[in-house]
Parts: structure tokens; C-alpha cells; sequence
């Protein structure tokens, strides 16, 4: 007896209780950077926009500050599904896709509508799927920012970068337009640069104006020339298995909070190298601008490197590029 009236308390209390719920599929985003960078702020817009859209069927968790993982180590988490969702920079992708080295050409695309036109265009849409067979397939592009090149020293013809040292991030395309310069590039973290351009172990560096004024580079050297000659962009990136897998109806929600968490982080390094650019105008160092002449003298010295990675990337993907300066003013 005793036995049937706890049966029967249980089928009550599961009766009471309603139908059972499934647990939501737990999305971990881990990046390397600040919460109050753009990529932070987006990978933040991320969990908010995906939550709401599918409220109970996902949870997002965002790592920054490499919390999780560093960039040495985020690949091969999300390759074992330790993480779902990554962001590194696009020059961390050359070792699975030769052609994801596009982005590092110097000098190829004029400006960031360029690119923009060319990422949201059928050659760039690609490129999101082109690390398919080795597990990874790309969400979408976030901005950095457009490079500019700084030293002791004005650099307005590629001349003057003779016999300098430069820090590079870790990629073969970043290192051969500084040797095609005469130049020698060093590859350093980025957490070292600083020191190194204060002791004089580098002479210049490349990167974003926010990325420069965030780092105090303005305190160690004494020019900044805007070459806009390079983009440091990243790819949010998920393992291929992994979104497969997901039913139709969570994919079409991640993609939409997707698009939204990359206006935000677009619209805020677009403010911020604004700021950063007007913020070392300000300070003892000088910045200077190239004339178009200039520029096409820069651009003419470094077409020796297009030429030479043209075949990993593909001459079609290049010229791709190429038009999309052309297709409208940004």
C-alpha cells in the first residue's frame, strides 16, 4: 500500500509540474580582449541579441580577456568543441587557408568601405566557409580598423622605411612587405611592442589608431604616418560539426543576433579610431598624411608581395578585392 501511494504522489507531482523542459544549448564565446573593447562589446551584443531571440533554448557565455584561452590555444579549443565560438584575427588564419592571407596584402583595399564591399560580397561570403574541410566555418567579419605605420621618423616614401626594424604580427605576408621594404620585420606579442619600441629593440610598428593610442605608442614614438595601408579585421568563427548540428530554427536566430552584434562592434571602432587618431594629434607626437602620389609610390613598391603569395590566394580573389575599391566611396 504503502509502495502505491508513493506512485502515486510521483505521477501527482509530474502531473503538476507540466511537460519537461529541455535544457538550452550552451554557447561558449571566448575571446582574447577587453569587455570594453569593440570585439567585447559586440560578443556582449551577441548573448544579449541571442537570448532574446531564442529565450530557453540557448545560453550564451562570454569569456574576455582570454579567461578561457589565449591565442595560441583558442583554435584548438574550439577544434575540440571546448569553446563553440571564437574571434581571432584574420592574420591567425594562413596555417588552414592560404587564401584568408587577401586581407594582408598591403595596400590593396583604399579604405574600409572597400573592404566592407568586399567581405559582404559573393568573393568574401566564401572565404567564411573556405576553412569548411579543416572543422571551421566563419559567422561573419568584425572591424579593427585600418593600419598605419609608425617610427622616429616620418615615413613618406617607401624609402624611408629602409634598415628599420618593425614589429609584425606571426604572418609570412606581414614579414615579406617589410623585407620588400628593405626593412626588417621582427614578430613580437602584442603585449611587448611597447617595451620594445621604448628600448629601441624594434624602431616602428603597424597597427590601428585605437590599438596605438590604447598602447601608449604615442609616448615611445615620435611619428605616425597614415598609410591606411593594411586591415586588422577578425572572423567569428564556430566549429563546423558543432553548427551542423544545431536545429534550423537556432541557427537562423544566432545569424540574426549575429548581424546585430556586428554593427555594434563596426560602429564602435569606426568612433574609436576616430578618437584614438584625434587623441594622438593632440599629444608630442606628429602625424602625417600621404599624397596620392605618395600613396601610389607606397603602393607600386609593395606590388612584389602581391605577386608573390598571388598563388596561394588566388589571382581571382585579388582582383576581387581590387574592384571593390572602385564599386563606390565608403
Amino acid at each position: 500500500m504503502k509502495k502505491m501511494i508513493l506512485a502515486a504522489a510521483s505521477v501527482a507531482a509530474l502531473a503538476f509540474a507540466g511537460p519537461a523542459v529541455a535544457n538550452p544549448i550552451v554557447i561558449k564565446f571566448s575571446h582574447v580582449v577587453a569587455e570594453k573593447t569593440p570585439k567585447g562589446q559586440a560578443a556582449l551584443k551577441f548573448k544579449e541579441e541571442a537570448e532574446k531571440l531564442l529565450p530557453g533554448k540557448v545560453k550564451v557565455e562570454v569569456y574576455p580577456s582570454s579567461q578561457l584561452y589565449g591565442d595560441a590555444k583558442e583554435m584548438e579549443a574550439l577544434a575540440l568543441g571546448d569553446v563553440q565560438i571564437i574571434a581571432p584575427s584574420l592574420s591567425k588564419f594562413d596555417k588552414f587557408t592560404k587564401q584568408l592571407q587577401v586581407f594582408d596584402l598591403p595596400f590593396l583595399f583604399d579604405n574600409v568601405g572597400a573592404i566592407d564591399r568586399f567581405q559582404q560580397g559573393p568573393e568574401g561570403q566564401k572565404l567564411l566557409t573556405s576553412m569548411a574541410s579543416k572543422g571551421f566555418i566563419g559567422l561573419d567579419y568584425w572591424h579593427n580598423g585600418m593600419k598605419q605605420m609608425s617610427a622616429n621618423k616620418p615615413l613618406l616614401v617607401p624609402a624611408d622605411a629602409k634598415g628599420l626594424k618593425f614589429r609584425v604580427q606571426p604572418s609570412d605576408v606581414l614579414a615579406a612587405q617589410f623585407q620588400q621594404l628593405g626593412a626588417n620585420p621582427q614578430k613580437l606579442a602584442f603585449a611587448e611592442v611597447y617595451q620594445a619600441l621604448q628600448l629601441g629593440t624594434v624602431d616602428g610598428q603597424e597597427n590601428t589608431w585605437s590599438n596605438c593610442y590604447s598602447q601608449k605608442y604615442q609616448e615611445v614614438q615620435k611619428d605616425f604616418t597614415e598609410t591606411e595601408h593594411g586591415v586588422i579585421d577578425y572572423m567569428v568563427v564556430t566549429n563546423a560539426s558543432w553548427w551542423n548540428g544545431l536545429p534550423k530554427d537556432i541557427q537562423a536566430g544566432l545569424k540574426t543576433a549575429m548581424k546585430a552584434a556586428t554593427k555594434v562592434n563596426n560602429d564602435t571602432a569606426d568612433q574609436l579610431n576616430l578618437d584614438a587618431r584625434k587623441k594622438i594629434s593632440e599629444s608630442s607626437a606628429k602625424i602625417h598624411t600621404l599624397t596620392p602620389a605618395q600613396r601610389g609610390e607606397w603602393k607600386k613598391a609593395m606590388e612584389p608581395v602581391w605577386a608573390k603569395f598571388e598563388g596561394g590566394i588566388g589571382k581571382d580573389l585579388i582582383q576581387a578585392a581590387q574592384k571593390a575599391n572602385g564599386a563606390g566611396k565608403s
